[in-house]
């Protein structure tokens, strides 16, 4: 409103020297202000009473690389708009509302990082040609969206080892079948063994249950998260990638476990990929911190996969009984077993034993 009240203070200051000096050429530049401002002030009134601004998006998790869609709708008041845009922060550029009603942008936005995105607000702009008034009205305040990680084939370097290491959820070492003993119980799943039905179960509440042995999560494959002391953002994303990748993968072909930082156990992923989606959120959200404590591995009789953003082995690792695999980003150790996510896999055997 200042720039308006500007204008009209010209225009009335030249027509008042036209009065005031008799000079007739100052009445049509000081009239033609006023009514210049006075006309686009209530035109963009006009426009931006009642106009409205509606930002759709699309769902709350995307992953990285993915189209995540987005509709933007504008329209005006009473009138069309005289000038300005509509602009989403998402994209480079803006669309004119100049003498339209209505205007329609849809996107698809993609992103190359995970974690959380917390999105600008879309803004509708009405404004008169000459900048004197404008009006702004904001949507989407307060939207954010989760990136998660991508997954990435897992690509195994040939026979021998890297056959091995793509394999390995099948992998299930024979003592692990010595010896069973029931930890818990947990709803029987379709394809189950019939001799792991827990009977009195059944009878007692009419559901069908199954043991939950300690031999299923301890040979199945581990996949541990180390972001301990990353070389650069990059390089964690890139580890994170091929964790997120590795579990899937590996899941899909009989089941695997995954630890994060700050977790005393393992958690199970099965083939049906049931606790994917929360374990997939919390991989999407892995910062830099103190890796997993390994005196809690030394008794998993499955491989390892240890994922990190270090350039090379931690120190501990050797104790580990199982077989290992140490996967990073840019790391040379002479030829990977496998590849996933920019990040090479390296078969490092059996743990030493220690001296009883």
């Amino acid at each position: 409103m200042l720039r308006v009240a500007g204008t009209l203070a010209l225009g009335a200051a030249m027509t008042g020297a036209a009065l005031l000096f008799g000079s007739p050429s100052l009445y049509v530049p000081g009239i033609a202000l006023m009514v210049l401002a006075v006309g686009a002030a209530l035109w963009v009134l006009a426009a931006a009473n009642g106009a409205s601004l509606e930002r759709e998006i699309g769902p709350r998790t995307v992953e990285e690389e993915s189209e995540w869609p987005v509709a933007l709708t504008a329209r005006t008041g009473m009138v069309a708009a005289p000038g300005g845009e509509l602009v989403d922060p998402l994209v480079r550029g803006s669309l004119s509302m100049a003498g339209r009603s209505t205007r329609r942008m849809r996107l698809a936005v993609t992103f190359e990082r995970r974690g959380i995105r917390r999105l600008e607000p879309a803004r509708l702009l009405i404004a008169d040609p000459l900048a004197l008034l404008e009006r702004r009205i904001e949507a989407g305040r307060g939207q954010e969206v989760l990136v998660l990680p991508r997954i990435h084939p897992v690509v195994a370097a040939g026979g021998g080892d890297g056959a091995a290491a793509v394999a390995a959820a099948g992998a299930r070492p024979a003592e692990a079948s010595a010896e069973i003993e029931m930890e818990s119980l947990r709803p029987y799943r379709e394809g189950a063994p019939a001799s792991r039905i827990h009977w009195p179960t059944v009878a007692r509440v009419g559901t069908l249950m199954e043991r939950r042995l300690l031999a299923d999560s301890d040979s199945q494959p581990l996949v541990v998260v180390d972001p301990t002391h990353p070389t650069d953002e990059a390089a964690l994303d890139m580890a994170v990638r091929a964790a997120a990748s590795l579990c899937v993968h590996l899941a899909r072909r009989g089941g695997c476990s995954l630890l994060l930082p700050g977790d005393r156990r393992a958690v199970e992923i099965g083939p049906d990929l049931g606790n994917w989606t929360a374990m997939h959120v919390r991989l999407a959200l892995v910062e830099p911190s103190a890796g997993p404590p390994f005196a809690r591995l030394e008794s998993r009789r499955g491989a390892i996969f240890w994922v990190t953003a270090c350039p090379g082995p931690p120190r501990g690792l050797e104790r580990l009984q199982a077989d290992r695999y140490f996967v990073g980003p840019g790391v040379a150790r002479g030829r990977a077993a496998f590849t996933v996510a920019g990040c090479a896999g390296f078969a490092l055997g059996r743990g030493r034993r220690r001296a009883a």
